[in-house]
């Protein structure tokens, strides 16, 4: 396979052959599943809907599910078709329940998608875990449109399967953020910090997002997948609602944001994807991870302002 020609700057994975070759060593086939002894740090190239039994229930901790949106879309040789609203809920149907069935009791899921859908998830994952809420994140990506507002945020939902008794770490998320009006009680600080660099007071998070970039071709985690998630994004999840050493289950993995971020984060990582190419490129970023485990946009524990110069890239 040849890759396409990128300029000199550009630091978007690609792959070699023999890499290629190599890589695919590491993959398990979906007629291995119901062979494997462990579950941990697999990564599954098949189809979900044929290896979901073969897994076992209630071993994940955390779930990330970034299905396809009801929108008509390539996945690198593979065509989603966007369809009827009732009918992309009944495809969800057929394989959520199975997803769920693999969260232990104190685990949380995460799920998600646009404005377009998003009505579809909230009924199917009200039907099988109790929603939390529902995180709106800012993808400020493209040029927009002529005859409409443009599409610039997404939606994750949030749910558990007991929510009397669930993990959620609020204090390894919270935002550093510059303070422009610093508040003084006594001639002191008042909950901000003065710096060299500024002044500047962590929050606690909220349910709106805007300090997410979304990958672009100057970014060492960009990949060619059309909807690939930041990783930055999905460490906010990871660290919420897990702890190191626990399992986290992306059924659809896509460029594998959740593999290489459960990584860099001392998480157990467990993922299906149908495309080989992609799987391909999970398993290159997932071995990356092992030399390289920066996040853009986290840093010191704590998650900075989008396009702040302080943060390390």
């Amino acid at each position: 396979m040849t890759d396409k020609k990128r300029a000199a700057n550009n630091r978007t994975l690609t792959l070699t052959d023999a890499e290629r070759r190599e890589l695919r060593s590491v993959l398990v086939p979906e007629s291995e599943v119901a062979e494997l002894q462990t579950f941990e740090n697999q990564l599954i190239c098949g189809d979900l809907l044929h290896v979901i039994s073969a897994l076992p229930n209630e071993i994940a901790d955390l779930i990330i599910v970034d299905p396809p949106y009801n929108l008509s879309k390539n996945f690198h040789g593979t065509v989603f078709n966007a369809m009827s609203d009732s009918r992309y809920e009944e495809y969800l149907r057929t394989w959520f329940h199975s997803v769920c069935e693999k969260l232990k009791p104190g685990g949380s899921l995460y799920l998600c998608g646009d404005w377009k859908c998003t009505a579809a998830l909230q009924r199917v994952l009200s039907e099988e875990l109790t929603i939390m809420n529902r995180i709106t994140w800012q993808r400020e990506k493209g040029r927009g449109a002529a005859s409409n507002w443009k599409n610039a945020m997404e939606d994750i939902w949030f749910a558990v399967k007991n929510p009397k008794d669930y993990y959620f770490n609020v204090e390894a998320v919270k935002m550093k953020r510059r303070v422009l009006a610093p508040y003084r009680q006594d001639g002191a600080p008042k909950d901000w910090q003065s710096t060299e660099n500024g002044n500047f007071r962590l929050t606690c998070p909220s349910n709106f997002w805007d300090d997410i970039s979304v990958p672009f071709w100057s970014m060492p985690e960009n990949t060619d997948h059309p909807t690939q998630k930041p990783e930055k994004l999905y460490a906010k999840l990871i660290l919420a609602s897990s702890r190191e050493g626990d399992l986290v289950f992306d059924p659809f993995a896509g460029s594998g944001t959740t593999c290489a971020v459960a990584k860099k984060l001392n998480r157990k990582y467990l993922a299906v994807e149908m495309n080989e190419e992609y799987c391909l490129w999970t398993a290159k970023r997932i071995r990356t991870a092992d030399t390289d485990s920066s996040i853009q946009g986290y840093a010191d524990g704590v998650f900075w302002e989008r396009n702040s110069n302080l943060v390390r890239s």
